[in-house]
């Protein structure tokens, strides 16, 4: 699999970030579905690929592994991590509690011209919600999500719901076909719910929201739940899957 090149760089005392580099490209394969959920990691082929050691490689893999990116298992290596039933459903009631919060907010302090400019991405992103290519809508729906923890004027809430995207855009590369023709149509309905001025319908539109997206994410992820109650939530070590072009 083939790792695009980023330039090194350089902390404040000149030391190269070499891991911050291997981590920032595994990790933009993986958000992209470059990386598909089960697929393999070679440390080694990284290391060759970017022209660095083991070490840093090593680091970054793991600092994956901690954000819940990656999985690893002693004599299987490491793999994208396929999550459990229990994992979304827990990732989704954090996210319910950040967004409603930011809900809440959005509608007591954003500004005429942001919620005119959310109303019109959130068309946007509805209009590309069953298009072959997910790629623009899951940048449009994390850009939309962000615009409106942005728009809530709190950014430790804002850095926080960021976070909390990124594993779940790894989620929605999944396709499931014509399940989820009638569940994703849901943004614009969001929008007109977050532009009361009562803040308690702003937080449960976005809270009809979030379980929307939950059930959503059950249906992709179900064929991927068989597969890991199947090894028991451990893996071994299989052929490597082909690396899936943007």
């Amino acid at each position: 699999m083939a790792f695009p090149y980023h330039p090194v760089m350089k902390d404040a005392k000149g030391l190269s970030t070499r891991s911050e580099e291997a981590y920032e490209s595994v990790r933009q394969r993986i958000l992209r579905g470059q990386l598909s959920m089960g697929q393999g990691i070679s440390r080694r082929s990284i290391a060759a690929e970017l022209g660095m050691g083991f070490l840093p490689v090593s680091e970054a893999l793991m600092r994956l592994e901690l954000e819940g990116l990656l999985e690893s298992s002693p004599r299987a290596g490491t793999r994208v991590r396929i999550p459990s039933r229990d994992d979304v459903q827990g990732h989704y009631i954090v996210r319910e509690a950040l967004e409603t919060q930011a809900a809440r907010q959005f509608s007591q302090v954003a500004k005429l011209n942001d919620r005119a400019e959310l109303k019109r991405l959130a068309a946007r992103v509805d209009a590309l919600s069953n298009e072959p290519n997910r790629m623009q809508y899951l940048q449009l729906h994390e850009r939309l999500h962000y615009r409106i923890a942005e728009c809530a004027e709190c950014p430790a809430l804002t850095h926080a719901i960021e976070r909390s995207h990124s594993l779940a855009s790894i989620w929605m590369c999944v396709s499931a076909g014509p399940a989820l023709e009638q569940l994703d149509q849901p943004h614009v309905d969001l929008i007109e719910g977050l532009c009361s001025i009562n803040p308690e319908m702003a937080a449960d539109a976005m809270r009809s929201h979030v379980q929307r997206s939950l059930n959503r994410t059950l249906i992709r992820l179900a064929p991927y739940f068989q597969l890991r109650q199947q090894d028991g939530g451990k893996f071994v070590r299989k052929k490597k899957l082909p690396v899936r072009p943007l």
